[in-house]
């Protein structure tokens, strides 16, 4: 598998079966895996007026840095403050923007529709 993150643009993977996939870093931003940002995207779903988080003021969200998780993911740190998010491999396959079904709703990822996590590890 080989990465290339275009801080400004997006992140293009070339996968060890020889497809590649790209996300922008928009999407990538949009589709974070954070519990805080599948919360979000759960009340939009429910609620179309859900009130979203300002942005930043420079308008365009970029990549400010990037590591590997041990050999299975990505994190990103997004102009915002945001690196909540580990996105996996698998994660990243899933919401491939190429490869999503035809009339699926780009703003809900994988999961999503899990319970909230009102007592993590059940403390």
């Amino acid at each position: 598998m080989h990465l290339d993150l275009k801080k400004d643009r997006g992140l293009t993977i070339q996968w060890a079966d020889g497809t590649g996939s790209y996300y922008s870093i928009a999407y990538l931003r949009r589709m974070s895996p954070a519990a805080d940002q599948r919360e979000l995207r759960k009340a939009m779903k429910s609620n179309p007026l859900t009130v979203l988080p300002s942005a930043p003021a420079s308008g365009e969200i970029t990549a400010v840095d990037a590591e590997l998780v041990g050999n299975y993911a990505i994190q990103i740190t997004f102009s915002d403050g945001h690196s909540a998010g580990i996105y996996t491999w698998e994660y990243l396959r899933q919401i491939d923007p190429a490869l999503r079904e035809e009339g699926e709703r780009a703003e809900f990822a994988p999961g999503d529709e899990a319970p909230p996590h009102h007592r993590p590890l059940g403390l």
